[in-house]
């Protein structure tokens, strides 16, 4: 039996991009951030269970202040007590985990989706995506990109602006475009 475009995708492996199931799934999830992204002035309790109804996970006490962005929703996890500040983007076309307590700056992105090095792969629409996990009270400042396949260990703190291409050990702190740890 041949797997479907969805199972590559979570998989990690190359899928097509244009697929009609995934179509289908990214406009689901666009009609569910206009709701979301709408709720900025409703008590953050109420946009906790709007997050429910897409998310893989929310934690007890944990905020994303709108506007956000998301490819689906139904990759990301986030932990107790995490707070995403406004403009946080995540391109969550394979598994996005934020541990506890984690604390993400306005316009962080997170990216998972990647794409083929060879031309003619990108040509034909093909993609796959690496996943993205941050540990547990981890701090990233405004602005930062972190690239896919990256994991950030716990304790870790990312500057702002800092373009996180390779693991952050637990503990460490990194900044700069690629980010390097601090002495």
């Amino acid at each position: 039996m041949e797997r479907s475009e969805k199972d590559k995708m979570l998989a990690g492996e190359l899928y097509d991009a244009g697929d009609a199931e995934l179509q289908a799934a990214l406009a689901a999830t666009r009609d569910w951030l206009v709701r979301y992204n709408a709720a900025l002035a409703t008590p953050t309790r109420e946009r906790r269970m709007l997050l429910a109804e897409r998310l893989a996970a929310v934690g007890e006490g944990s905020t994303i202040r709108p506007p956000f962005h998301c490819d689906y929703g139904f990759n990301i996890s986030v932990g107790a007590g995490v707070f995403l500040n406004f403009n946080c983007v995540i391109l969550d076309v394979v598994a996005v985990t934020i541990g506890d307590r984690t604390q993400i700056g306005p316009g962080v992105q997170i990216l998972t989706a990647d794409h083929p090095r060879d031309p003619a792969q990108r040509e034909a629409g093909l993609e796959f995506g690496r996943p993205v996990t941050i540990g547990r009270n981890v701090w990233i400042g405004g602005g930062a990109l972190i690239l896919p396949g990256v994991t950030i260990g716990d304790d870790a703190i990312i500057g702002a602006g800092s373009v996180v291409t390779r693991d952050v050990a637990t503990g460490a702190t990194v900044v700069g475009n690629p980010a390097r740890p601090l002495r």
